[in-house]
């Protein structure tokens, strides 16, 4: 695998909106060289954009059994991909995406693994918010391998935060319950803890995965600790609200 050819094909493939068939389905791939053809993917967008936060997915047995991995995987955001809360969004930005609803983590300070705990992460976030994820998979069809998707940024395509900044407790943490509506009916609920037991679980996965690559997680930047349902793909004219409870509200609308 040529990882800088392999990266180019990717940026193309989101510059242009034409999927590429997964790198899985011609050659062999480890995870890390997946990893290297994210990161060097990143270094060419960061020449133009900056990186103000993470992302982490399949880290819910929902998402895992969609897309047959057994793994958590992680991207990256930069300010280009970043939506606010009641935006109307084009899908002419992406090629075939689908909505996830998340909590996200702001941090207050850094975060570096190896060897990070969960209590560490919430001893180092400053609130958290709830967050909408909009992911896209440059892989055709989204028939990928997890290699493929770790290659894609992890599927990452944008990334919306809520309003409410609120600062739970471990044990709130993993009980924020979420009510999912598109087009006026509802049509998912779900719990926090269907992120590995407690988002700030899946956070900590992530410092510590970072540490192999020497990233470590900044103050001020946001975490996507993982869907917390079901991907739900999207087209023109849907509107989607989400009831965080007393964690806040969030709602998007897609336009051409």
């Amino acid at each position: 695998m040529n990882i800088q050819t392999a990266s180019q094909a990717l940026l193309d493939a989101e510059e242009n909106k034409t999927p590429i068939e997964p790198f899985t389905s011609t050659t062999k791939i480890s995870v890390d060289d997946a990893y290297r053809i994210q990161l060097l993917q990143i270094q060419k967008k960061l020449e133009n954009a900056n990186l103000v936060g993470m992302k982490i997915g399949l880290t819910s047995k929902v998402m895992q059994d969609m897309f047959g991995v057994d793994s958590p995987d992680f991207g990256h955001i930069l300010n280009n991909m970043v939506f606010e809360n009641n935006s109307v969004v084009s899908v002419s930005n992406f090629i075939s995406p689908k909505i996830e609803f998340e909590i996200a983590f702001i941090l207050k300070e850094d975060l570096q693994g190896p060897n990070i705990t969960a209590e560490q992460v919430l001893q180092a976030t400053e609130v958290v918010v709830p967050a909408i994820e909009i992911i896209d998979s440059r892989i055709r069809d989204w028939k990928f391998r997890f290699e493929d998707t770790v290659a894609d940024n992890g599927s990452s395509a944008g990334a919306i935060l809520g309003d409410v900044r609120s600062q739970p407790t471990m044990d709130e943490l993993a009980n924020i319950k979420i009510t999912a509506m598109k087009n006026g009916s509802v049509f998912d609920e779900g719990i926090s803890n269907a992120v590995m037991e407690n988002p700030a679980r899946a956070v900590a996965w992530l410092a510590n995965m970072l540490s192999a690559y020497d990233i470590t997680l900044k103050a001020g930047q946001f975490i996507l600790s993982g869907a917390i349902t079901a991907a739900v793909p999207f087209e023109s004219g849907d509107v989607f609200e989400i009831d965080y409870g007393p964690y806040g509200h969030m709602k998007v609308t897609f336009s051409d």
